[in-house]
């Protein structure tokens, strides 16, 4: 038996597991090895497998060891396979310090190029775009951000018979994946189309350290938390870009989170004005509201006790608001570029001119005393060497001085880092116009719209003006962007408009209805509630008097029983309140006692 290219950590080895099952069979008195290394290099395993063969009367000889069974036992055999062990524990180490180095340095630590692109002839750590899967790859990011799941993804790309990464790659590289059928090379999973939308690489960056391993001894990848990965930006060409990559994981995450299989575009946009939670859709009647089809409330409101208000807007009322907005900013900025360029910048710099100040101040007062540190401790060498100062003296000095400086040099690094960013938002301006010039069609709003034009809305609750009037306020932020106001002359700015409240309208014309035809309407309720008895009663067999008093008994036991349950539960969830209940109780009965 023979397993090449295993590792002796492995216990999963497929010839080791046929000799086993020649050893469970009875069909093995001998076992030889070179040494005891090629056993296994886990030494409490191996000496278990020494003491089962011991066991079952086999002789085990390991040549290079010296180790014969039959003669008895080595009392050195422990230690030889305790060193064992060790190897493979060391050899982990230096393989794992080399992987870190690499890692760390920027280079991609697959072994093949991801799906997508491939590897440069002429640098195998670069990676150059595969103009077919990048394709593939773009078309998968575009379905996300237009409202498509993972799985309606992955059922598309089946149906056109797209070759799915795994073959791809085989294929590409010259691999011998075999497939079991004719339709598994095009058979996409909804995991197949996932780990595609995970992946950072995708907008021109390496990522690494995304899985670990617990041990050597271990085959299972797990993966570590997302603020412990190594990220090198623009690395190699991107095949999206990066503001896709961010909308698509905006989409995914209001998918998941999404209660239909076919949840509202609306959906993880909209936001509570006073508890911040995201509102929910409801396609049903929504509790207190007449007419509530497919409209939006507060997350906390629909718990119980309610824990805010129900910030209740119609899906049709957000869509035409967010629409108008959308086309309104659009149109201002086609026809006032300039302008528009001029107003984000302004607003961007007031909002952190004083921050950008100190910031800039303090940078150039780290960046001095850094300099002034370097010329001390040239100088205390200086002074080391010509015997001015101790050696003892020059290491506790130098010591505090260069600690002094790494201090200086991570908040240098930390005062550019938010410098740059301030840069970076004061350039928002130009990635807005890029999606305005994408979009020329505002007749409707669609999922791919939404998502590129709409960082998220703030739904207020509605004020009521003598009961058939309403206002609601509402806040649209838009990417890239936030809150922009058009700017409007003080002369021409319109007065604000009072919204007639249409579900006022509607409750009203169904009490005059229903007032005007309410004798035949109850006429009618009656005439179905007979009907129904009368049919109950055909339908159903005559019961004797103990059966028909054994099913209230029954009943009354399950009415019982759900209420003591509810109970149960009531006290659990509300333990203070039910210690409040029962003092007030208590009291109550000791007075009435009294």
């Amino acid at each position: 038996f023979a397993d090449d290219d295993y590792s002796g950590t492995n216990w999963e080895r497929p010839a080791w597991k046929e000799l086993m099952s020649e050893i469970e069979s009875g069909n093995v008195s001998v076992i030889i090895v070179k040494d005891m290394s090629r056993v296994g290099r886990d030494y409490l395993r191996v000496g278990l497998f020494m003491e089962m063969l011991r066991e079952n009367g086999i002789r085990l000889i390991a040549v290079n060891d010296s180790v014969d069974t039959l003669k008895g036992d080595d009392d050195f055999t422990p230690f030889r396979n305790i060193i064992s062990e060790w190897y493979a524990r060391d050899t982990s180490k230096k393989i794992k310090s080399v992987l870190h180095a690499k890692g760390n340095s920027g280079k991609h630590m697959t072994n093949a190029a991801i799906y997508g692109y491939v590897k440069d002839p002429a640098d195998k750590n670069h990676w150059l775009i595969d103009p077919e899967a990048a394709a593939v790859v773009r078309r998968i990011f575009n379905m996300t951000i237009e409202g498509k799941g993972a799985y309606q993804i992955a059922r598309i790309l089946t149906d056109e018979k797209v070759t799915r990464p795994q073959v791809y790659i085989a294929i590409r590289d010259g691999g011998n994946y075999v497939p079991k059928s004719a339709d598994e090379p095009y058979t996409w999973g909804g995991r197949s189309v996932q780990n595609i939308l995970d992946k950072l690489e995708y907008a021109g960056h390496t990522v690494n350290f995304k899985t670990e391993k617990s041990s050597y001894k271990s085959r299972k990848m797990s993966y570590r938390p997302q603020d412990e990965w190594v990220v090198f930006e623009n690395t190699q060409e991107p095949i999206i870009d990066t503001e896709t990559w961010h909308t698509a994981q905006k989409c995914r995450t209001v998918r998941r989170r999404g209660i239909n299989k076919d949840p509202n575009p609306l959906t993880g946009l909209l936001y509570c004005g006073d508890c911040g939670s995201r509102l929910y859709n409801h396609r049903g009647t929504l509790a207190g509201v007449y007419d509530s089809q497919d409209s939006y409330a507060c997350n906390q409101y629909s718990k119980y006790p309610p824990k805010c208000t129900r910030h209740y807007i119609r899906t049709s009322t957000a869509q035409n608001l967010i629409l108008g907005a959308i086309k309104s900013v659009s149109d201002y900025v086609r026809n006032n570029q300039a302008e528009f360029i001029k107003i984000v910048r302004d607003e961007n710099e007031l909002r952190h001119e004083q921050d950008t100040k100190t910031r800039r101040k303090q940078l150039v007062k780290n960046q001095k005393r850094y300099a002034e540190l370097d010329t001390i401790i040239k100088r205390l060498f200086e002074e080391k060497i010509s015997g001015a100062i101790t050696d003892k003296r020059f290491e506790i000095l130098s010591g505090d001085y260069e600690r002094e400086q790494s201090e200086l040099e991570t908040q240098i690094a930390e005062l550019q880092a938010g410098l740059e960013q301030y840069q970076a938002d004061g350039e928002k301006a130009e990635q807005f116009i890029k999606v305005v010039k994408k979009y020329t069609d505002f007749t409707e709003l669609t999922p791919s719209m939404l998502n590129e034009y709409i960082e998220k809305v703030i739904i207020y609750e509605p004020e009521k003006v003598n009961g058939r009037v309403k206002k609601q306020k509402v806040e649209i932020f838009l990417n890239f962007i936030g809150k922009f106001d058009l700017p409007i002359d003080g002369e021409d700015e319109p007065e604000e408009a009072e919204e007639i409240d249409l579900e006022e309208i509607k409750k009203a014309k169904w009490r005059e209805n229903y007032y005007k035809n309410r004798e035949q309407i109850l006429a009618k309720k009656a005439a179905e509630r007979t009907a129904v008895k009368e049919r109950k009663l055909t339908e159903q067999p005559l019961k004797s008097p103990e059966e028909i008093a054994a099913e209230q008994q029954a009943r009354r036991e399950r009415k019982r029983e759900y209420q003591r349950e509810y109970q149960r539960k009531w006290r659990e969830q509300n333990p203070e309140r039910w210690e409040e209940t029962l003092k007030r109780h208590q009291a109550k009965k000791k007075k009435k006692t009294a």
